[in-house]
């Protein structure tokens, strides 16, 4: 136990490197990459304290050279899931009691493990195996994990602190306890630091997980795996498996120790896993946890007051940064009919100076997306678009797997604001612009709000403060995450807690204490000291 009050380490956001021309980070990423890219690995399952290898490997590649092997992966099977369910059972108790110092040393250590020897690494892994730019990598699989480990330790202090009023001669105190059971983490291909902090947030607050990672982010959840298991993480608290999910889920959804579902993935994925929980829900020793954050189609909104050059950036960015493999992607946009010409002019201007290729070349903006099923699913909206006459594509447009899953940025003009691509969620380099009357603003944000199942991110350019506070109204249900003059994407630890409603999920808040108050059962505890010694009360006696 505790024998003190301890204070953790302030946390601080993590500094993004510049990797500028002649810069040490640059040239140490580079050798990483070119490490990496020399070998393949061989990926093995971690359950318990086994590296388990089943023999039926699964190739890996980099999504811009399908060509080039980086390694192979080791898929499991149904005996594995139930092998990680019992040994995250029988490393549960050992955890829990833990004092939870030593819980956060553990992270704590993580943290720094990455922002100093694995940096380079961990980059370098993301960038072959989710074809994401230097600077993605930086933003993600460094900074935004540094950070939700040591302000997730900070939060969970905040939360340990939050205790009742004593009345005189009562002592109340809350317990936040772990989970009665385990934690089933899922977690997406697109950000490195999503797949490690799903797993590490349940974790911290005494629980353990088994985690299944998307096969297409196997070669950097191999590297999470490394950095945890040298900053001593136990064996059996973090078990991670490659096991298709309806094998897994049929495992772990029937399981009557399954206490808690940390996922982020897609609506529709996320939906029949909670259908399957309730249907299984008579047989769960508690009510599960369910935490999901799911799709969006994340939309840009502007006000005939707004700055054109600033509008056009938000746009270029917040839809082909990463493809626009986001969740917080812009994939909309809604621009008045006084400000497209201008707005325009830009987009295109950009657009033609945007540079496509891998990631290695660091001159490249866009680079490729996550796998063949992912291109030719884009592919086709880009299909349907060019054949459509409501619609007119005028930047982009063109394809090409070849090499790669390579994608164009794509600018799709649309006559009609229900257009399919208006309406679905994409997850690649395409946004539609529907071009509406200036005069119709509060319109206009009526249909932003009505169009979409999602509410995850959206963004108001205005330079009207009128304007601006409508649309913060108006919109009150469409976004989790809002912005005011700038693109609905990159929330960051500590200062945009992250998560939408509606069909994007259950707005737990990723990067905020909201988020660990999911992975916890309070048990309140009464001491009286002096407790009375006869029933009667003074209202019974009549003199």
């Amino acid at each position: 136990m505790p024998k003190g009050v301890y204070e953790v380490p302030l946390p601080i956001n993590e500094p993004v490197l510049s990797y500028a021309p002649g810069s040490e980070e640059k040239a140490a990423l580079k050798a990483a990459v070119k490490e990496l890219r020399s070998q393949e690995i061989d990926a093995p399952m971690y359950i318990g304290s086994e590296e388990v290898r089943t023999g039926n490997k699964i190739r890996m590649s980099p999504p811009y050279d399908h060509q080039h092997t980086l390694g192979y992966f080791h898929e499991g099977d149904r005996s594995h899931v139930e092998l990680a369910v019992n040994s995250a059972l029988g490393a549960k108790e050992a955890w829990a009691n833990l004092s939870w110092e030593h819980r956060a040393s553990v992270f704590l250590k993580a943290a720094d493990l990455i922002a100093g020897p694995y940096r380079a690494k961990i980059n370098a892994a993301t960038m072959l195996g989710q074809s994401k730019n230097a600077f993605q990598a930086e933003i993600d699989a460094a900074c935004e994990f540094i950070d939700f480990l040591r302000f997730n330790v900070a939060y969970m202090t905040e939360i340990y602190e939050g205790q009742p009023e004593s009345a005189p001669g009562i002592w109340n105190r809350l317990e936040y306890r772990p989970l009665e059971g385990f934690v089933f983490a899922i977690t997406p291909f697109n950000f490195t630091a999503i797949s490690g902090n799903l797993p590490a947030s349940a974790a911290l607050m005494g629980n353990t997980v088994v985690w299944k990672p998307a096969y297409t982010q196997v070669y950097s959840a191999q590297v999470i795996m490394e950095v945890f298991k040298e900053a001593g993480l136990p064996d059996g608290v973090i078990n991670l498996i490659y096991v298709d999910g309806p094998v897994a889920g049929d495992v772990i959804f029937k399981h009557p120790d399954f206490a808690g579902l940390h996922f982020t993935g897609s609506t529709g994925v996320f939906q029949h896993l909670w259908k399957t929980i309730g249907e299984n829900i008579t047989g769960y020793r508690t009510y599960p946890r369910i935490v999901g954050e799911t799709g969006g189609k994340d939309f840009i909104v502007a006000h005939k007051s707004a700055d054109a050059k600033a509008l056009a950036t938000g746009i270029i960015r917040g839809a082909f940064e990463f493809q626009g493999q986001k969740c917080s992607a812009a994939s909309r946009a809604y621009i008045p009919d006084n400000l497209w010409p201008e707005v325009q002019d830009y987009l295109i201007e950009d657009i033609k100076s945007l540079k496509m290729g891998s990631p290695e070349d660091f001159s490249n903006f866009v680079n490729a997306v996550i796998d063949e099923r992912s291109f030719d699913k884009i592919a086709a909206y880009i299909n349907e678009a060019k054949d459509n006459k409501m619609v007119e594509i005028i930047a982009g447009g063109g394809y090409d797997k070849s090499v790669g899953y390579f994608i164009e940025p794509t600018i799709i003009l649309s006559q009609d604001p229900t257009y399919r691509t208006m309406c679905e969620e994409i997850f690649g380099p395409v946004i539609t612009i529907y071009v509406y009357q200036a005069e119709r603003f509060e319109e206009t944000l009526e249909l932003v709000d009505q169009t979409s199942p999602y509410a995850l991110t959206g963004a108001v350019f205005s330079q009207d403060r009128y304007a601006v506070e409508l649309a913060t109204k108006k919109l009150v249900h469409a976004a989790g995450n809002f912005y005011i003059n700038d693109k609905p994407t990159g929330a960051v630890v500590g200062q945009q807690p992250f998560g939408g409603s509606r069909g994007s999920g259950t707005n737990d808040k990723a990067g905020s204490y909201l988020n660990l108050l999911r992975w916890v059962s309070p048990r309140t505890i009464k001491e009286t000291f002096d407790p009375p010694h006869d029933y009667r009360y003074p209202f019974l006696a009549e003199s």
